[in-house]
């Protein structure tokens, strides 16, 4: 085997249904210098079992195992701390890469010598029996199409609706200083951010890098939104995410965040709280909305409604 230049961190909890496809999805990679670290996040189902088998089969996969889970974003943060290759990526255990993805990703950074890149990416839906993907939606587009390189968040502010980790691969010095919060969900949304703000440059492609899994039983955090405790974090991750570009002086980000979250993410939280039978739930969001239009960017905000109608496919 060559020797490996990126890592890929895979963690996972009770994904044994979904994890063969992630796997087989590295294994397909064109792009062969890689080594993944899988994280077994204190599963109670096969997930385990499915790792180790893809370790005692593959000297690529290292596997780690955590007796109770201790969430996805530390789970990552025991990962970086074990990276020693040139490049660092992440890849969820229930979602899949596309075949040259690694390819596309490595070799753009390699032309370069950007500090990270981001790729498109589209959501596989459960239909009939089986996942299918859908298209790249309109926001991931605009975030990763045209091909932009050596670009930065003021040049660039539409980069900022990219805000999920396994669409990307750093240079693994960008990490030096950098971590995922713990204990909460929606890890990516300030890291992400803040990738944007501390990068030199970054690139950005329109090349399908993963096709992100929506799970036919809702299981996974991102479709958990009406738990209020979800909703907290949600909330908390979308405040500091536009906080850290304000920081950065990045104020067109900051208004492009606006335009999307107030197209996107608002209206379905509101038809959420009309009917929540906890009346903290239609609180935390109408707190929220009143915060947003403190902003001194929400005046140059302009939402798209076709947006929402677009979350279809």
């Amino acid at each position: 085997m060559p020797a490996p230049i990126v890592t890929l961190i895979v963690p996972g909890r009770d994904i044994a249904a979904f994890a063969p496809a992630a796997l087989d999805s590295l294994r397909a990679q064109t792009e062969q210098r890689w080594r993944a670290i899988l994280i077994d996040d204190g599963s109670l189902d096969a997930t385990g079992r499915v790792f180790a088998d893809a370790a005692a089969s593959d000297p690529r996969f290292d596997v780690l195992r955590h007796e109770r889970s201790i969430g996805l974003g530390a789970a990552r943060n025991v990962g970086l701390a074990r990276v020693d290759t040139e490049y660092v990526g992440f890849l969820d255990g229930d979602d899949e890469l596309t075949p040259t993805a690694l390819a596309h990703l490595i070799g753009t950074l390699e032309a370069t010598g950007s500090d990270f890149v981001a790729g498109a990416y589209v959501r596989s839906r459960h239909v009939d029996g089986a996942y299918v993907s859908g298209r790249v939606q309109p926001w991931v587009a605009a975030a990763t199409s045209p091909e932009r390189l050596g670009t930065t968040i003021l040049e660039h502010p539409k980069a900022s609706a990219n805000i999920v980790a396994w669409s990307k691969i750093s240079r693994t010095d960008l990490w030096s200083e950098l971590r995922f919060p713990e204990d909460v969900a929606y890890e990516d949304q300030i890291v992400a951010q803040r990738m944007y703000t501390s990068a030199r440059t970054f690139d950005v492609i329109p090349e399908v890098v993963v096709r992100w899994r929506l799970r036919a039983d809702g299981s996974s955090i991102t479709q958990g939104k009406a738990q209020l405790p979800v909703l907290r974090d949600y909330l908390t991750a979308l405040r500091g995410g536009i906080r850290v570009l304000q920081d950065a002086g990045a104020h067109a980000a900051v208004t492009a965040r606006l335009e999307l979250i107030l197209a996107m993410d608002v209206p379905p939280l509101q038809e959420i709280a009309g009917t929540h039978p906890d009346p903290a739930y239609a609180a935390e969001v109408a707190a929220f909305t009143d915060e947003l239009r403190s902003f001194p960017e929400f005046d140059d905000a302009h939402p798209d409604p076709t947006l929402a109608a677009a979350l279809s496919w």
